[in-house]
């Protein structure tokens, strides 16, 4: 790994950088003056192509991160940081983008906690829509655009009361005629709001119901002050996950059921979309139907039946027992 750039480096005879405000295996992020655009402070993503790497293998991840990163520049939602530039200097590509102020999500639960106190229930719920508008529109785009990092280190709430989707690290483009996904920055996620298909080698496939889990889990978080278990653990052992009333019970029945919906193991048993789930997760109406019901509730019906069969057969073994035995 590349050596973070110093303090008051110049790219592109443009921009000065004044600090670094994340780090990551693949490069930094830096908070930076547009020298061209007089007061404007931006955040610039570094990502370093692999030095071992071949000749052909870096112009190949160049060529990937620019075409992807032209993606990104088209997009333009409140919800989002506006990307302005992208370029490649000293082997080093880098994406240009607002700066946002404020502080993150996971601070402000991480504050909370330790002051002994949730998050208010609408607050968190307002902040839920905004999000589902950014991943609304994402989602919508031709052909549509997975966040694949949503979490709340990556949500900034700025000043004005505005929730700001940021850090595009992982963000992918889907192919539709392959149905598969291109990735711009070679990257896992963070295990306590990743899905189990995002596991695994960058050809698996993901698509809008991922980025569902992770908006879904960084819900859970919200409310409960806890990051839901992660999806390995949860696959080996189901009961690791405990209902958001257990940890919260001022929490609403809808949306521990909606949280629960969209944190399902098999992205079948998810919302098909963002916009369903916004639906149950903010509407007022009554509950939808059984079949349809959280993942945790129909494994504890699941082990009732299974409970209460065990019992007959242990009741047929008796009686079977019994009349062998005869008076």
């Amino acid at each position: 790994m590349l050596l973070p750039l110093a303090v008051e480096t110049l790219l592109r005879d443009r921009y000065r950088i004044l600090g670094i405000v994340g780090q990551g295996g693949m490069g930094s992020i830096y908070r930076a003056e547009d020298t061209r655009l007089a007061g404007r402070i931006c955040a610039i993503k570094e990502v370093q192509i692999d030095p071992a790497s071949t000749p052909t293998q870096q112009r190949q991840a160049r060529e990937q991160f620019h075409r992807e990163a032209s993606v990104l520049a088209r997009l333009d939602h409140p919800n989002l940081p506006k990307v302005s530039d992208f370029f490649d200097e000293d082997n080093r590509d880098f994406l240009v983008m607002d700066f946002v102020p404020g502080q993150d999500l996971h601070q402000m639960v991480e504050a909370a906690k330790a002051d002994g106190r949730f998050l208010p229930h609408r607050r968190v719920l307002n902040w839920a829509e905004q999000l589902c508008d950014a991943l609304g529109y994402l989602h919508g785009q031709d052909p549509p655009v997975l966040h694949r990092d949503v979490k709340p280190s990556n949500i900034k709430l700025t000043p004005d009361g505005l929730i700001k989707l940021v850090d595009f690290g992982l963000v992918k483009v889907m192919v539709p005629d392959e149905m598969r996904t291109i990735t711009i920055v070679q990257g896992r996620g963070s295990a306590h709001y990743t899905p189990i298909e995002q596991y695994g080698a960058d050809s698996t496939h993901t698509d809008p119901r991922s980025d569902i889990y992770s908006l879904g889990a960084t819900l859970y978080h919200l409310f409960t002050n806890t990051p839901p278990a992660e999806a390995r653990q949860r696959f080996l052992e189901p009961e690791a996950l405990i209902p958001v009333r257990d940890l919260h019970a001022d929490v609403s029945h809808r949306v521990e059921r909606s949280i629960h919906w969209a944190i399902a193991m098999h992205p079948n048993d998810r919302p098909d979309d963002i916009e369903t789930f916004r639906s149950v997760l903010l509407s007022t109406g009554p509950l939808w139907p059984l079949e349809n019901v959280p993942e945790n509730n129909r494994i504890s019906q699941t082990n009732q039946i299974m409970a209460a069969a065990a019992l007959a057969l242990l009741f047929v073994a008796l009686l079977a027992t019994a009349l062998s035995m005869g008076p």
